[in-house]
């Protein structure tokens, strides 16, 4: 192998630099202009949202539903601490305090049978993360959000055109929030989107995007100015990165097929490794369809974990580990909740391996990969832990 494999790289659908040459040439650059407001009507009648906003990333769009959930010191928000730290850093900067749940441990989701248990009277909100484009049980935490009268945000940086029960994810929330960063599905170097599917937020969503204005409707023409209303950023993109976004966009579906061919690759070529107890492959429950956004192995310790990514970053597999859990990091920590308090999270996050997944990754890598961590977890060939994993081959894997 003359070059290193890497762990993600970006796929180009075809037109991304014609619209970029477009929008420099003809359209213009500045916000808002035929782009991205492309990009918006794109995925709202694709998905059947509301009303979607593009953002400059899922980090904005999450840190706007917060200011929409329009939070107060004390109030607590429901999320898992297994995620990226940007799902808790939007409603931490709002004042509030993030309530910890453990994940299920067979889609690393928000395990919803533990929602309820810590429900407040401080309670807002509940953050659903589809982890790997692989949906949360939706149908029971919008139960639970209506029983209480609790806001949902759907985080789905991970799972832009995925599905639960067919309907599409981001749209079944009150508001949704996409990613399109270098590393997701559908990229534009870094962007996102806001979904608004309850039309309370629909109003009060433009303006916190346009800095706090009205601006938005004065461009309707529905008033002669606009002003200072709210509170609010500069949410709205760049031109550039929306026009190389909607040429993503427009091959949904072809870029989907692309990667549930490399994901089915390695199903097929490790489910050995599953049926020997070896590791455990992912999982997908029958009402959910996934975008294919990862492929991981949950190993049966952390140590084995770390062997293998070692071994096969020696090899030049570029492999990864995923999250250092939220609750247990220092700034979780400093909130108070006790670190060894969601046993999932901290069993599955030390034991979970993500392999190289993206659009062209050839069959022949692809075939080199799975031949590797197949060698070294049935021969023990392990550079970083010195001894062969035998004792670990029958054991049953959760």
């Amino acid at each position: 192998m003359n070059q290193p494999i890497p762990f993600t790289k970006p796929y180009v659908a075809g037109n991304e630099l014609r619209y970029v040459s477009q929008a420099v040439t003809e359209t213009g650059i500045a916000s808002d202009g035929k782009f991205t407001k492309a990009c918006a009507a794109l995925l709202e009648q694709q998905f059947g949202i509301r009303k979607v906003l593009m953002v400059p990333s899922c980090t904005a769009a999450l840190e706007m539903g917060a200011m929409l959930c329009d939070l107060q010191p004390g109030d607590e928000v429901i999320m898992p601490s297994y995620t990226f730290v940007s799902t808790a850093t939007a409603f931490v900067r709002a004042g509030a305090q993030p309530r910890f749940v453990d994940i299920r441990p067979d889609t690393l989701n928000l395990d919803e049978t533990k929602i309820e248990s810590v429900i407040t009277d401080r309670t807002r909100a509940i953050v659903a993360v589809h982890y790997a484009g692989v949906a949360c049980e939706m149908e029971a935490i919008m139960a639970i959000a209506k029983r209480h009268r609790l806001i949902v945000i759907e985080d789905a940086a991970q799972a832009v055109n995925s599905h639960y029960q067919g309907r599409p994810l981001g749209s079944i929330g009150h508001l949704g929030c996409y990613s399109f960063h270098d590393t997701k599905n559908y990229v534009c170097g870094e962007g996102g989107a806001l979904c608004v599917n309850d039309e309370r937020f629909l109003r009060r969503a433009e303006i916190l995007r346009d800095k706090g204005t009205n601006r938005q409707q004065f461009i309707r023409g529905e008033i002669d100015k606009y002003t200072w209303i709210d509170i609010g950023s500069s949410y709205v993109p760049g031109e550039l990165a929306c026009a190389f976004l909607l040429a993503q966009l427009e091959q949904l579906d072809e870029i989907a097929r692309l990667r549930a061919a490399v994901y089915d690759r390695y199903q097929n070529s490790l489910q050995s490794l599953e049926d020997l107890g070896l590791a455990r492959l992912p999982r997908m429950p029958a009402d959910c369809t996934s975008n294919y956004h990862m492929f991981y192995l949950l190993l049966p310790t952390g140590a084995l974990r770390d062997a293998l990514l070692h071994y096969l970053q020696a090899a030049g597999i570029r492999a990864a580990f995923h999250y250092v859990p939220l609750h247990d990091s220092p700034m979780g920590r400093s909130l108070g909740q006790p670190p060894d308090d969601l046993p999932q999270t901290l069993d599955l996050s030390v034991r979970l391996l993500r392999l190289p997944m993206f659009v062209e990754l050839g069959a022949d890598d692809q075939q080199l990969i799975c031949e590797t961590v197949r060698r070294f977890l049935k021969e023990g060939e392990s550079q970083s832990a010195g001894k062969p994993p035998a004792t670990l081959k029958r054991e049953k894997l959760s």
